[in-house]
C-alpha cells in the first residue's frame, strides 16, 4: 500500500506541476491536490497497517523480519547462495524459481495484458514488481534474522 500511495501522490504531484488543461472536464489543480492527497492517505494508512500486522507477529512469536533495505539487498546473494548449498532451508527452492519466472517475465515483451492498454495494461507488470520485490525483502531480512540469532549463540 505505501508504494502505490507513494505512486498516485506522485501522479498527483506531476498533475499540479506539468497539466495545464482539465481533465475530464475537472481543473487540473482540483486533480492534482486530489490525487496527492489520495496518495499520502494510502500512503499513511500503508505504514499504520504494517506497524499493526508487525505488531501481531511479534505477539503470536512469529519471526519477523530484521534489517534495512541496504543491509537485505547485501543479504540477498549470501541467501541465494545458501539457498543454493542446502545449507538455509528456511526458503523454499521453488520460492527462488518464482523469484526467476518474475525476473523473465517482467524482463519478457510478452505480457498477459499489453502495455499498449492505458494504465492497465502497466498494472500486471507492477503487481508483479511489487510481489517480488516485497518476497525477496522478506526473505532477506528473515535469513538476517537467522544470522544475527546464530552470532549471539557463538
Amino acid at each position: 500500500m505505501v508504494p502505490f500511495g507513494g505512486l498516485i501522490a506522485l501522479i498527483g504531484l506531476l498533475t499540479l506541476v506539468f497539466r495545464d488543461g482539465d481533465v475530464l472536464g475537472v481543473p487540473a489543480v482540483g486533480v492534482g491536490v486530489g490525487l496527492l492527497v489520495i496518495g499520502v492517505g494510502v500512503g499513511a494508512l500503508g505504514v499504520w497497517r504494517r506497524r499493526v500486522v508487525r505488531r501481531r507477529k511479534i505477539a503470536r512469536g512469529e519471526p519477523v523480519p530484521v534489517g534495512n533495505v541496504i543491509e537485505r539487498a547485501q543479504a540477498l546473494p549470501r541467501l541465494l547462495r545458501d539457498v543454493r548449498r542446502g545449507t538455509y532451508a528456511d526458503l523454499p527452492k521453488s520460492r527462488t524459481f518464482l523469484w526467476l519466472l518474475a525476473l523473465v517475465y517482467l524482463v519478457s515483451p510478452i505480457d498477459i495484458i499489453p502495455d499498449l492498454l492505458p494504465i492497465i495494461g502497466v498494472t500486471d507488470d507492477a503487481g508483479v514488481g511489487v510481489w517480488l520485490l516485497t518476497s525477496v525483502s522478506t526473505a532477506a531480512g528473515l535469513y538476517l534474522r537467522k544470522e544475527r540469532e546464530q552470532q549471539q549463540l557463538k
